[in-house]
């Protein structure tokens, strides 16, 4: 399966990093990291890179890792068309007192908007 992964630096994202690259190490998947500029967290991406660089060596698995620049959640999609990926995978969701996700802005905007297979990581 064609993965693409998207991370900007929360908590949630690197979560979700760890889950995609060890079902791609047991899976066998097609695993592309894209880490985009989130505003609402604090790691810039060059920080973000080195984590997810530690991540994958620490898991022996290879992926291609990219940064996008813009929008973060157009430039996922945008990503996701092009390169017929099978599924966009995010970071994201936290459950309210009330027990219902809130969602972070990129997460809600790739959601609302893709038009492959998503998988929230919460």
């Amino acid at each position: 399966m064609k993965v693409l992964l998207g991370i900007g630096g929360s908590e949630d994202s690197f979560r979700a990093l760890e889950k995609a690259v060890a079902r791609a190490k047991e899976a066998g998947d097609d695993l592309t990291i894209a880490i985009v500029e989130n505003p609402d967290s604090t790691p810039a991406p060059p920080e973000v890179q080195e984590r997810v660089e530690e991540v994958l060596a620490d898991a022996d698995v290879e992926a291609e890792v990219r940064t996008l620049s813009g929008h973060p959640g157009s430039q996922l999609l945008e990503l996701a068309e092009r390169e017929s990926f099978d599924r966009i995978v995010l970071g994201g969701g936290q459950t309210s007192p009330l027990g219902k996700v809130q969602l972070g802005s990129i997460s809600e905007f790739v959601l609302l908007n893709a038009r492959t297979t998503v998988t929230l990581i919460r």
